[in-house]
């Protein structure tokens, strides 16, 4: 039986004292592993590629090598797992905490906690941040009774609502009243419709806009994130909407064909309100805190 080979790593390349390398691992010049990582065997750590701390990659990960003299810049996020077999092309980030399932083929950026499989790889779910949390349920409407008009996530100061339905032969009809139902001055709202099922909306947080959303005809998902937790809604009725506050990370995905998605904002459109790095939302909802 021969024996295994020991991971080699190259005079330049960075690798922390807690990360662990399998067999078969080979470090270049200009990779960088962070603490606690774990690069599992048969897998070669280019130049630029970043394994953050926490991160671990499976037996038999592609990381894609870049042209001679050139950088990979591959970054596998903080805590995020890339499955055996899978293939990161280079240029891309994996956020934190991601999961990327085995040989799945990753050829753009994974967004923070998401899962992705496929060739090409592709959104479809999102990770719980608070595993271990008893019976809290990640598919939140499931808990929302009937006779309910509106219910507290215990995400943030999220909110699901539920307006009034009006059941007749002739055509049936939803509506709700400002501001009652709907709990700011609304200011403007946008359509989103035309969305490929694969494709996610969202992926920000606001400054000072809230938002409130309904899915006037087909189905979306939308995940919610306040900087510790986060859960899942599926909107699939016209009488079922969803307030987000200030300060809350939202996504939207998994949109059936005939989607449309109708959103009441109380700002009218500002650039500068948007956070669009989950990172940079995750430092400012600390911040508020310790103020």
């Amino acid at each position: 039986m021969s024996q295994a080979i020991s991971p080699f790593v190259h005079p330049g390349a960075e690798v922390a004292d807690t990360c662990r390398l399998g067999d078969f691992v080979v470090v270049y010049p200009g990779a960088r592993l962070g603490h606690d990582s774990h690069v599992e065997g048969f897998t070669q750590v280019w130049p630029g590629v970043h394994v953050e701390r926490g991160a671990r990659i499976g037996p038999g990960v592609t990381l894609e090598r870049a042209p001679d003299g050139a950088s990979s810049d591959i970054v596998v996020g903080a805590g995020s797992q890339l499955g055996a077999g899978a293939t990161v092309q280079r240029g891309v980030r994996i956020g934190a905490g991601a999961i990327v399932e085995a040989g799945a083929l990753v050829a753009q950026a994974v967004p923070p906690y998401a899962i992705v499989s496929g060739v090409p790889a592709r959104i479809t779910g999102y990770v719980e941040k608070a595993p271990g949390t008893g019976n809290r349920l990640w598919h939140k409407q499931a808990e929302f009774p009937e006779s309910q008009a509106v219910m507290r996530l215990g995400i943030g100061d999220v909110t699901l609502h539920r307006a009034k339905m009006v059941r007749d032969p002739r055509g049936d009809l939803s509506v709700g009243e400002f501001p009652k139902d709907i709990p700011f001055d609304v200011k403007r709202y946008f359509l989103v419709f035309n969305v490929p099922s694969e494709k996610t909306r969202g992926e920000h947080a606001h400054h000072r806009c809230h938002q409130f959303l309904l899915c006037v005809k087909g189905s979306c998902a939308v995940v919610v994130d306040d900087g510790h937790d986060r859960c899942e809604v599926l909107l699939e009725s016209p009488d079922m909407g969803i307030y987000l506050p200030p300060l809350t990370w939202g996504i939207q995905y998994k949109y059936s064909s005939d989607a449309v998605l109708l959103v009441f904002t109380s700002h009218y459109y500002e650039a500068d309100d948007y956070i669009r790095d989950y990172a940079e939302f995750v430092e400012i909802v600390q911040g508020k805190q310790q103020q």
